[in-house]
């Protein structure tokens, strides 16, 4: 099975983890500033924190910005469902943008059009959550100026987008938002096993954050309530979680980081290829926005018949997968008050999505598989699609030349 995702780990990874297995260290040690410095490098950002998985880095981010009951978040339906979750976590409540039908993130005329009715009903939204969705950044620039004229504050879905770039510069420098997130799960471009990182260019947010990630407990002496009697002291100053990342994985990431640039442009390499293989076939291929360097975490096509193309190229040995289910039409969020029909663009990309395989480690000859198995997958749902609309009778009786030709 050719899977969808998958990590690549080198030597020097295993390395850098049994490193830490040796040492003094296996919580609250070196490595976790380590990997923070690494992607301050990255991405520009003036603080990083680092933290067991990207939905806890958003429910941090949520917690930063003072989000709670009586407060509004927003995000798209084409997302993993934490996106929204994270507001949901904090006592607010959720409603959703919808995509933009070519790129598949938040479109900032929807947006406009939406801000525009919440501040006449008076339900402007605190948060902003748009999803980088595949590796691509959304419209940061529009969406960060409706943000800043409506007093709304800004988190980036960065989960599938390290070492993307968005005019120019790197993804994560929080140039259009407060806080940007990104998810080191296995299937993404770097990979802590699980993990996340919150980046951040203000002090205070940066302070808020590493307090929440570790129990709201702190030493530091400019939050001490009392003078501190002794080494020993520390003093919890807000209610927080334990959502620290362990040194084993940050040691991971660290080591992953050194590869981020090689990894991208080979996900860039193999997504050319595909748009070259796939050019002919029957489908729709993911577009571009000039304004965005893609990290390509996804390849997302679209097809008609998507069960039955699905269910092939699944017999066949090509672990696809669909990115995402609307979030609006989960079971959760539809007793909520959503149903489908409220976000028709996200819906219709649904529909027809199919996440064929892409990651660092896919080989020339496993794209050609892809692309032999993905046609082959076509042409049966086209034959299938005519069997259901011609009789038994007819189809028992025609030539084999009436298929091949149709």
């Amino acid at each position: 099975m050719i899977p969808y995702g998958r990590q690549d780990i080198s030597d020097e990874d295993i390395a850098a983890v049994e490193a830490v297995l040796r040492s003094d260290f296996l919580t609250q040690g070196p490595a976790v500033p380590r990997f923070e410095a690494a992607i301050k490098a990255a991405t520009g950002a003036e603080h990083a924190l680092a933290v067991n998985s990207a939905t806890s880095a958003l429910h941090i981010a949520c917690m930063a910005l003072d989000l709670g009951p009586g407060d509004w978040l927003w995000t798209v339906p084409n997302t993993f469902v934490a996106s929204a979750n994270c507001g949901i976590y904090c006592g607010a409540e959720v409603d959703f943008v919808d995509i933009d039908p070519e790129t598949y993130v938040m479109c900032p005329k929807a947006l406009e059009a939406k801000l525009v009715a919440a501040k006449g009903a008076g339900r402007l939204p605190k948060v902003i959550v748009p999803v980088h969705f595949a590796g691509q950044s959304a419209d940061m620039a529009a969406i960060g100026a409706l943000a800043r004229a409506y007093g709304v504050r800004v988190i980036e879905d960065a989960s599938h987008a390290i070492g993307a770039r968005y005019q120019g510069a790197p993804v994560g420098n929080c140039a259009h938002s407060d806080i940007c997130v990104f998810s080191f799960h296995p299937v993404k471009i770097v990979t802590t096993a699980e993990g996340g990182v919150a980046t951040t260019n203000d002090a205070h947010l940066a302070q808020r954050m590493e307090l929440h990630r570790s129990h709201g407990v702190t030493r530091d002496p400019s939050l001490l309530q009392e003078d501190s009697p002794g080494g020993w002291y520390y003093e919890q100053v807000a209610l927080g979680y334990n959502y620290r990342m362990t040194e084993m994985q940050a040691a991971l990431g660290a080591s992953q980081m050194t590869r981020l640039d090689a990894f991208v442009a080979r996900r860039n390499v193999l997504a050319a290829r595909y748009d070259r293989l796939l050019a002919d076939l029957p489908l729709t291929r993911p577009v571009q926005n000039p304004d965005s360097y893609s990290a390509y975490h996804l390849y997302p096509i679209q097809v008609e018949d998507r069960a039955r193309v699905f269910a092939y190229l699944r017999e066949n040995g090509i672990g696809v997968n669909v990115h995402y289910i609307p979030v609006h039409t989960q079971p959760f969020y539809c007793a909520r008050g959503f149903a489908r029909g409220d976000f028709p663009a996200a819906e219709a990309y649904y529909d027809r999505a199919i996440s064929i395989p892409l990651y660092a480690g896919l080989t020339e000859a496993d794209q050609d598989r892809v692309f032999e198995v993905l046609r082959a997958a076509l042409q049966a749902s086209k034959v299938g699609a005519i069997s259901r609309w011609i009789s038994p009778r007819i189809v028992r009786a025609a030539p084999a030349s009436f298929f091949a030709s149709s």
